[in-house]
């Protein structure tokens, strides 16, 4: 790339790492506020909180396929803007909710504002990037974004509940928002488009199927597993899953094209990506419970306690883009799911009480499970380099899934065989990266 261009490229890329600063933000700082909200809306059970994340989580998973098939035919950059406008405006009305039902319906539409802008943004990246070297960096950098919001979600979030209230953690996507798109606007230019078609009847079958599982394992964390809620849940995403699958052989263009699962190195990195999610969002989503309800640390103490476990995700997640763009993605994806093993191991084994030193050195340790995500992603849009926004929004669509089922599985059980669970998640994360092609 030119030095002529590098300025430009460097803003755009700004811009685009803004706008998905604000949804990996999101998926953590509300974990320090679940206590609060639930106690303000008079809903304090494990199973009411736990929809304020899925509620979000579920949506963005559902419709980030439909969104990536859109980019590539409508142009990324007005993809991208949309979903930052939808998220703000949603975030507002998160911020000004006045009863759980209403919360959980405004981060739902938060979660659609997301789809739209998550694989868009990378498949922006892919067009202002087209050097390999270079694009592997800027995957990086987009791969710390992620990484910085998971780091500055928990302190946020406590500093919001703890100084101030809940609704700020919403409050404070506007700024931010507001900044993508007039950075957008600025400089990034608009990727050739193609036409495709969507698949309205695909889109609906999956998100079916998705919310359905979820709401199940939610239901099971404190109805049990024999209830008949229960049982009819997990049945309905079965039974919505099939026809998902039969539809997609069908359609002529369909939202999860099953034929690009065949294509090894894609396949391995949509694995890892769903795994990965389940671990790591589950993991957050249960440490940030058990510190306040086990430990009864307040809000603002418990986000302290989770920095040195954030704070390594985004600084690995940084470096993991280098490394990735030097060695190719296999070494970093095997090396973060050890890490990730290892940790959730700790912190099964944790002895009882506040034993602040310990917790801090297995959350190092775990943190550095983050030198996966930037690899995985890599993985993934070389696989389908002429496909960004479909490699995207498949990629992410599997991540976010994993997000939402960890949470609602990993936060229904006890915490130490919820990280028994993790280990075993990052287990077959390690399998999967050694199975990589390294070449992409």
């Amino acid at each position: 790339m030119s030095t002529e261009t590098r300025a430009p490229a460097k803003l755009a890329l700004t811009a685009v790492c803004l706008g998905f600063l604000m949804i990996t933000l999101d998926a953590t700082i509300v974990n320090l506020a679940l206590p609060a909200i639930g106690a303000d809306f008079g809903e304090p059970s494990t199973a009411a909180v736990q929809w304020v994340v899925d509620a979000y989580t579920v949506t963005l998973a559902a419709f980030l396929l439909t969104w990536g098939a859109a980019g590539d035919r409508w142009g990324s950059r007005r993809v991208f803007e949309a979903g930052v406008a939808v998220f703000v405006v949603a975030s507002v009305g998160c911020a000004l909710a006045g009863d759980a039902g209403w919360l959980i319906a405004a981060r739902a539409v938060q979660g659609a504002g997301a789809a739209a802008l998550l694989p868009s943004s990378l498949a922006l990246i892919v067009h202002q990037f087209p050097d390999a070297r270079e694009r592997a960096h800027a995957l990086g950098v987009w791969g710390g974004m992620s990484g910085a919001g998971l780091a500055a979600g928990p302190v946020l979030g406590g500093l919001a509940v703890g100084l101030a209230d809940w609704r700020l953690v919403f409050a404070v996507n506007v700024p931010v928002g507001i900044l993508a798109i007039v950075l957008t606007r600025r400089a990034v230019t608009e990727p050739p488009r193609r036409e495709t078609h969507l698949d309205f009847a695909g889109q609906v079958t999956g998100t079916v199927s998705l919310a359905a599982f979820v709401a199940g394992f939610i239901e099971a964390g404190h109805a049990g597993w024999a209830a008949p809620a229960t049982l009819a849940l997990l049945a309905g995403g079965v039974v919505a899953g099939a026809v998902f699958v039969a539809v997609e052989k069908r359609v002529a263009e369909p939202v999860l094209p099953l034929g690009i699962l065949k294509i090894r190195n894609f396949a391995v990195a949509t694995g890892i990506g769903g795994l990965f999610n389940f671990c790591l969002y589950g993991t957050l989503f249960s440490l940030a419970l058990y510190l306040q309800r086990a430990w009864s640390l307040g809000a603002l103490a418990a986000g302290l306690a989770l920095v040195p476990l954030t704070a390594v995700v985004g600084l690995n997640a940084f470096f993991s883009g280098r490394l990735t763009g030097r060695s190719g993605p296999r070494g970093p994806m095997v090396a973060g799911a050890l890490a990730g093993l290892l940790g959730s191991i700790g912190f099964a084994v944790l002895p009882a009480g506040r034993a602040l030193l310990a917790f801090a050195v297995v959350s190092v340790v775990f943190g550095c499970c983050s030198l996966a995500m930037p690899a995985m992603t890599s993985l993934a849009m070389n696989a389908l380099p002429g496909q960004a926004g479909l490699a995207a929004g498949v990629l992410n669509a599997s991540r976010q899934t994993g997000g939402a089922i960890g949470v609602a599985l990993v936060g229904a059980l006890a915490p130490a065989a919820g990280m028994w669970l993790v280990a075993a998640g990052y287990a077959l994360v390690a399998g999967l990266a050694f199975a990589a092609r390294q070449s992409s």
